[in-house]
């Protein structure tokens, strides 16, 4: 008899859903193909996941570090030896192009091969003590089983973002990968987790109701959840309710400013990749471009220009720049938007609808441009998640720095300057997990990255988002055992008595 979806992986297996499990197709969002089915997992596939890791992390927190980096290596070699098989799935079921999924893939296995060799060597630090033949130390441990909840956007970076770190730390995990797109980290258990101890990884696949059953479980110690600020809260508050740790990595209605000495040619393109990269539909994109007068009007010729040469198109193709948004509602929320910015007064230059290139029946959507954004609008109090460009005209760098600073998000920041007072200005200024001068958007593993404000809580990535999957523990030992002197009876005490003091 012939699978009816496909398997999920628990405890190091592959198995079958319950016959009552629901059963969804993964379309292809550029050509709305059916590419597979998934099961929606309920309590019975979660309640073995949660035992089997459980079960597991006795023993892997136990695995001394420099086994455990022989495995994590592993796990990256291999990822690297099916770069194109996994880029390529990828770009299908996300709507990726398919450059962006090959580097996608080499920042996965870049991040293994971090957290191998910073996991190894990372266990806590000796402290001065407070008396003689006294030693302290601190041992950081893991939480025990932790969620992993990703969105569609980088299902299988922001997935390796949080494994890899918690395997590390000693933790083992369930992973839910986004509903609309999980194929590619079922690919990945298949290809690299099986070198991992049984229960170590478990992936299962399911909707927000698996969600939300992952966050409220009792076996589970931590979430980890990139996504939404709305989602965000609801997950905090149901943690909450059993005192149990987030790291939650939420939205961003990102600045990008271009003081008048900037080089135009370079921050014309460094502004389009920042705001349309994967479509736009990244949570660190680009959402308000700041343009101070001198420039403005240069910058924004020379952007119209540019972006109307990109090609949008099969993703799969390598000559196309942008693909297809996720979801038909997606583009709908995104045209709908645009069409209430310019109600508000924007003037709309290039874009601004839904497109079938060559024929293509998925949800595409053109490169847009606004201009005239006021300040204080949809455009820069909503996240747009789409590949709009949205200029907005200050007077000058101070007027700049205090608007990019005016937002409840604190996710990334943007500048391009060659003035190192404007850069360092703007970086003290404005409140957000990571700025970005003249080079935007770019990751590195040994860096923390996250949010401020309401871009979330937490950090991910460097040794700072290893110690999210870990907590410390202070040990003080006194290794001559002798009757201290501020014990009772409080008569034997030598000092001055308490009525004396002052």
């Amino acid at each position: 008899m012939a699978k009816s979806a496909h398997s999920i992986f628990i405890n190091g297996k592959w198995v079958e859903c319950s016959s009552s499990a629901r059963i969804r197709e993964i379309q292809n969002p550029a050509t709305l193909e059916t590419i597979d089915r998934v099961y929606d997992c309920g309590n019975e596939e979660l309640d073995l996941a949660a035992t089997a890791a459980r079960k597991a992390q006795r023993d892997w927190c136990r695995m001394p570090g420099v086994e455990k980096a022989v495995l994590l290596h592993e796990v990256a070699k291999r990822i690297r030896q099916h770069e194109r098989e996994l880029s390529s799935l990828m770009t299908r079921e996300t709507g990726k192009p398919l450059w962006e999924s090959i580097d996608c893939i080499d920042w996965v296995a870049a991040c293994f091969d971090y957290y191998a060799e910073v996991g190894r060597s990372s266990r806590g630090s000796s402290l001065p003590p407070v008396a003689a033949h006294q030693v302290n130390f601190t041992v950081k441990e893991p939480y025990g089983v932790v969620a992993a909840i990703v969105p569609f956007n980088f299902p299988l970076l922001l997935m390796s973002w949080k494994v890899a770190p918690a395997l590390a730390a000693g933790n083992t995990i369930i992973c839910k990968p986004p509903h609309q797109n999980p194929l590619s980290n079922l690919l990945l258990a298949k290809i690299a987790y099986d070198v991992l101890p049984p229960g170590v990884v478990n992936v299962l696949t399911g909707d927000g109701d698996l969600g939300e059953a992952l966050v409220q479980h009792p076996e589970v110690d931590l979430v980890a959840f990139t996504g939404s600020t709305e989602v965000g809260r609801k997950i905090a508050a149901k943690a909450g309710a059993q005192l149990k740790k987030v790291n939650l990595e939420l939205g961003g209605i990102d600045p990008f400013v271009v003081f008048e000495d900037a080089d135009l040619d370079v921050a014309v393109e460094g502004v389009a990749w920042a705001r349309l990269l994967n479509s736009g539909q990244v949570c660190t994109s680009s959402k308000r471009i700041y343009l101070v007068n001198a420039i403005a009007d240069q910058f924004t010729e020379q952007v119209v220009r540019y972006v109307q040469k990109l090609k949008v198109g099969n993703p799969e193709k390598a000559d196309i720049d942008l693909g297809p948004l996720i979801s038909n509602e997606a583009a709908q929320k995104v045209e709908s938007q645009v069409r209430r910015a310019v109600e508000e007064g924007a003037k709309l230059l290039v874009g601004g609808k839904r497109i079938q290139p060559s024929g293509l029946r998925g949800h595409f959507f053109e490169p847009t441009v606004l201009t005239d954004v006021r300040h204080g609008s949809l455009c820069t109090r909503e996240e747009v998640f789409g590949p709009v460009i949205s200029l907005i005209r200050v007077k000058n760098a101070d007027e700049a720095i205090e608007k990019a600073n005016d937002s409840h998000f604190g996710l990334g920041a943007c500048v391009y300057t060659r003035s190192l007072e404007y850069a360092m200005k703007a970086m003290e200024n404005i409140k957000a997990g990571t700025f970005w001068v003249n080079d935007p958007l770019t990751d590195n593993d040994a860096g923390p990255f996250g949010g401020m404000r309401w871009s979330g809580i937490g950090r991910e990535l460097g040794e700072e988002g290893l110690d999210a999957f870990r907590e410390p523990k202070h040990v003080h030992i006194d290794y001559v055992m002798e009757r201290k002197p501020y014990w009772y009876p409080y008569s034997h005490r030598k000092r001055a008595s308490p009525e004396h003091h002052g």
